[in-house]
Order: structure tokens, then C-alpha cells, then sequence
């Protein structure tokens, strides 16, 4: 077996990105501290075609080099938006029709391996501080929560592993 070149996975240039289908999916970032995660869930977001990612209250936003860092340009390609309060990003997205859903351990939570998307609807997804999680009052505010099965001794995933997994799982289900 040969390792594939760059030019043999045959990418799509950033302006080609912009103008692609994407998924019904966009992930909201609720006080996420950490530059190299914020970077890790735009590189992911590039390579399944999320529609866009809001950054909320004190997640830090582009350009920045410690996002560059693990993002390696996909910042650039990927839309995004700022908003200070995150509540106020699950409202937008809650009156334009979404489905928002946050992902977070809370009581009657659907399981990530449970849940069942229908192409025709638009959907977000909100993703937590790597300490405290998801703020009670945007899970109050959300259509729902999903919860990732985990069954180690830990009770939580890094949040940049946590947005790779329901952001595959989503592009599965919605594909392009």
C-alpha cells in the first residue's frame, strides 16, 4: 500500500468550498477556552461540510495563530459567525427553524447511537466548555440534548473529539 499524495486526494480549493453543498449543520461553541480545540472543530467542519460554526461569549475567533495552528486553514473556509451570548445564538438559530441540540449529559437525553436526522431539516448542535459543559440555560433553551454513550471510567470526552464524533455521525446521516 502507497501513501496518497496531497495531489492524490484531489481537495477542493477554499473558494470551491464556499460555493459546495454543505450538511444542515451548524456547531455552536459555548465558551470553548481552548485555541487548539476551536482550531481542531473548524479542520473537522472542513472535511465534512458544515455549514457553519458560531463562536460564543469567550471562545476566541479567527485569525489567530494558535487556531491556525490545528485548524491549518480551514478557519478560512469555513463560514463563522461571533455572538457574546450563546443563548442568543441558540434564539437565531431556533427562529430561522433549526433543530438545536445540546451535547451534554442531562436527564432524558437521546443517545448519539439513537438518534434519527431527516434530511429536509436544518440542525445545530451545541458544544460545551471543557470544564463546566453546556450553560443550564441553553440546555434549557434547546430542542434537546444528545448524549455520547462512553464506557470507561471517565465521564466526559475532550470537546474537540466530542464535535468530531457527532459531526460525523450528523454528516452520515445528512450527507452531501
Amino acid at each position: 500500500m502507497k501513501k496518497k499524495s496531497v495531489l492524490d486526494l484531489k481537495r477542493i480549493s477554499q473558494e470551491e468550498f464556499k460555493r459546495v453543498e454543505k450538511i444542515s449543520l451548524t456547531v455552536i461553541l459555548d465558551n470553548v477556552r481552548s485555541l487548539n480545540n476551536i482550531g481542531s472543530v473548524f479542520r473537522t467542519a472542513d472535511a465534512f461540510r458544515v455549514e457553519c460554526i458560531y463562536l460564543c461569549g469567550i471562545t476566541a475567533t479567527p485569525p489567530h495563530t494558535d487556531i491556525h495552528k490545528t485548524a491549518l486553514g480551514a478557519e478560512d473556509s469555513v463560514d463563522w459567525v461571533y455572538f457574546q451570548d450563546t443563548y442568543e445564538a441558540v434564539d437565531n438559530l431556533l427562529a430561522a427553524g433549526y433543530e438545536v441540540y445540546a451535547i451534554e449529559q442531562v436527564e432524558g437525553s437521546i443517545s448519539l447511537t439513537d438518534i434519527k436526522l431527516d434530511k429536509n431539516k436544518k440542525y445545530a448542535v451545541v458544544l460545551g466548555n471543557e470544564v463546566k459543559g453546556v450553560q443550564q440555560s441553553v440546555v434549557d433553551k434547546c430542542t434537546g440534548s444528545i448524549e455520547i454513550p462512553q464506557f470507561g471510567t471517565k465521564h466526559s470526552l475532550n470537546v474537540s473529539v466530542t464535535a468530531g464524533l457527532v459531526i460525523w455521525d450528523f454528516f452520515k446521516q445528512l450527507g452531501i
